[in-house]
């Protein structure tokens, strides 16, 4: 049968997989494809395939024990007959029995081989599986994709997990039929290009929260400082100045002063590596000078940063929350009601206090509800679903807001208490005073960008302005270039 490319001229071993008379071309009987192995893996793909309209040749060294975990309408066959009915097929075994396809490299020769292999751990061999494939036999056309969906994908549907497939592949015709393939089963391929991107394809998913591991080792570092300070000034310092037993605080009182202040620092992290990347950009004059490695890796993981400070923050609304259901707290309200009996107080209500506590819990509801949306906004649907400039407005113009109101809330927390000396204890700062630091800087910093020179300034070297520019021309001012100066970046 004459076989239909992609560019629509027909050749021998390329044909194109659009079973069913897809996008316009007839074909009046079903593609078939093969699968070598039967996994879990060629099980949940070969049920895909038939649903799309597929018939599966699926080749066994035991057709007869591994027809039973198939389908009836599967041609479950030896090796040898599944190579011979399909020129797509499916590798689904390990890199260590490639060498089993060995006597099959005469029936292999021009056929397609997708090696849908992943390794136990990232880089585990010199090259990859595909390229090492490709060696065993180079006279068929070997294509890495598939390897990052799962089976349980497979069989339950792209839409209960990630749709997308990287492909890649030295054949260029290869790669655009396997690419439609994968479009023909609701995924969506991305083009890899050659095959040397397989090792990178191959170490996908073997990563493990790559993007996450800074962000959690600095929450955790602040975390731990944080509850350290805390213990030694609230349990520490009062049985060594008094012998005061309060290490019931630990559990509740002493983590919920920990929560916040990682929170906000992690918040603060979140936009002070944007001002350090526009102050770099400022210093050189140019939007197209590298930044440094350790400045991009935490462009990078602003996301992370902003959604580990809304976990913190949610936590300590939680513990905040359960302060007043300590039995604790009930005793030291009784005490309190006991001495006021004694000290004949009939109205302790104190203005400034009541004030002071009202726009406290005020500023902490916004800056959770904003933080909330900042959340939200960063959950791929729903960013997918809003224009650069909205997505820009939430992140940048309401994440600066939902920081300055974090800050009033701690400082009204804080009040009075930073300029009273009982307060430093062991001559160490109150929590709330070494959370305060990092923020007030940020929002200092970004109170100079808005400054109307640096902003001006800084909007040009965005668009594309350069210094050295200026400093070329002797008059200050930046000529329209020549036609033939013009060049593209």
């Amino acid at each position: 049968m004459e076989s239909i490319t992609m560019l629509g001229s027909p050749k021998n071993l390329n044909e194109t997989f659009l079973p069913n008379g897809v996008n316009g071309i007839k074909d009046n009987s079903k593609t078939a494809v093969g699968i070598i192995g039967t996994g879990d893996f060629a099980k949940s793909l070969t049920i895909r395939l038939i649903r799309c309209g597929y018939h599966v040749v699926v080749g066994s060294r035991n057709p007869k024990f591994a027809a039973e975990f198939f389908p009836h309408v599967v041609d479950v066959t030896h090796h040898e007959d599944a190579v011979a009915k399909a020129n797509l097929i499916f590798v689904a075994i390990h890199r260590e029995h490639y060498s089993s396809l060995w006597d099959l490299k005469h029936l292999l020769v021009g056929k397609i081989l997708v090696d849908v292999s992943n390794n136990m751990r990232v880089n585990q061999y010199p090259e990859s599986n595909a390229e090492y494939l490709q060696s065993l036999f180079p006279d068929s056309v070997v294509v890495k994709g598939f390897n990052v969906i799962s089976a349980w994908a497979l069989q339950l549907g792209p839409k209960d997990a990630s749709r997308q497939v990287y492909i890649c592949s030295n054949s260029v015709q290869a790669r655009h039929q396997v690419i439609e393939l994968a479009r023909q089963l609701n995924f969506i391929p991305f083009d890899s290009g050659a095959l040397s991107s397989a090792k990178e394809i191959e170490n996908l998913p073997l990563r493990l929260f790559t993007l996450w591991k800074g962000p959690v080792v600095v929450a955790i570092s602040l975390a731990t400082f944080s509850f350290i300070y805390s213990f030694i000034r609230d349990v520490i310092h009062p049985y060594v100045r008094s012998q005061q037993s309060d290490f019931y605080k630990i559990p509740i009182e002493i983590v919920n002063k920990t929560l916040p202040v990682v929170a906000i620092t992690l918040l603060s992290l979140v936009y002070l590596s944007g001002l350090l990347a526009a102050a770099y950009q400022l210093y050189y004059g140019t939007k197209y000078k590298r930044f440094p490695p350790w400045l991009e890796s935490w462009l990078q993981c602003r996301k992370q940063l902003g959604l580990l400070s809304f976990f913190f923050a949610t936590v300590h609304v939680a513990y905040s929350l359960c302060l007043p259901m300590r039995r604790s707290e009930r005793y030291l309200f009784l005490n309190m009601a006991y001495q006021q009996v004694l000290a004949n107080v009939e109205n302790s209500w104190n203005e400034e206090e009541v004030w002071r506590i009202e726009m406290y819990v005020s500023f902490g509801i916004m800056s959770l509800g904003l933080l909330s949306l900042l959340a939200v906004t960063s959950i791929p649907s729903v960013n997918q679903s809003l224009n650069w400039r909205e997505f820009s407005f939430i992140q940048s113009t309401l994440g600066y807001v939902a920081l300055l109101i974090s800050t009033l809330h701690v400082f009204i927390y804080g009040w009075k208490r930073a300029f009273e000396e009982e307060y430093y204890r062991f001559y160490t700062p109150p929590n709330f005073v070494l959370a305060l630091v990092l923020p007030c800087i940020v929002i200092l910093g970004k109170i100079i960008l808005l400054l109307p020179c640096i902003s001006k300034k800084l909007k040009r070297i965005r668009r594309g302005w350069e210094k050295r520019q200026f400093m070329d021309d002797g008059s200050g001012t930046v000529p329209y270039p020549s036609p033939e100066r013009i060049t593209v970046m």
